[in-house]
């Protein structure tokens, strides 16, 4: 009976090391995911249902500067379309006009980097996975998970991380 007890106190502190690696990787690469991966309402500081995408109360969190990196300008943000900012490791999607998102530019198939957005997906391009522009869901694998929202600020014309 030592020895059953013995193996799930192993297997217990196994798993426990497994989900904390699993969720490491899927955690913050320097403040541009959102604070729950996903999931969390509009990446882009909209309030979920706000198809105007005006900035919520999430958006101007930070100050009257954004107070994050600038990204882009929004009229560099095609509608339907998106870019991808490498440094950054952050794809920015417009899939309606004057609604913007944020995504991790990281792959949750094997971590490669997206490298662009492509008829309405953003396009990893190690094993041609695609993310839609609108939520990062998967659209095509082998990726199985969505992209991470990340958050940005979008203050007049101008896009920063938030």
């Amino acid at each position: 009976m030592g020895d059953t007890t013995r193996r799930r106190t192993v297997l217990a502190a196994g798993a426990a090391t497994l989900a904390g690696t699993v969720l490491s990787g899927c955690g913050s690469d320097g403040g541009t995911e959102a604070s729950d991966g996903y999931g969390a309402g509009d990446a882009g500081g909209n309030a979920p249902g706000n198809a105007q995408g005006e900035p919520s109360a999430g958006a101007a969190a930070g100050g009257g500067t954004g107070g994050g990196q600038a990204l882009a300008q929004t009229s560099d943000i095609p509608v339907g379309g998106g870019k991808v900012f490498k440094d950054q490791k952050v794809v920015v999607t417009q899939p309606m006009a004057g609604q913007f998102k944020a995504f991790s530019a990281t792959c949750t198939h094997q971590g490669c980097s997206v490298a662009s957005v492509k008829d309405g997906n953003i396009v990893c391009p190690c094993h041609q996975s695609l993310f839609k522009i609108s939520d990062g869901t998967v659209a095509g694998g082998p990726a199985t998970r969505p992209l991470a929202a990340a958050k940005i600020a979008v203050e007049g014309d101008k896009i920063s991380l938030a």
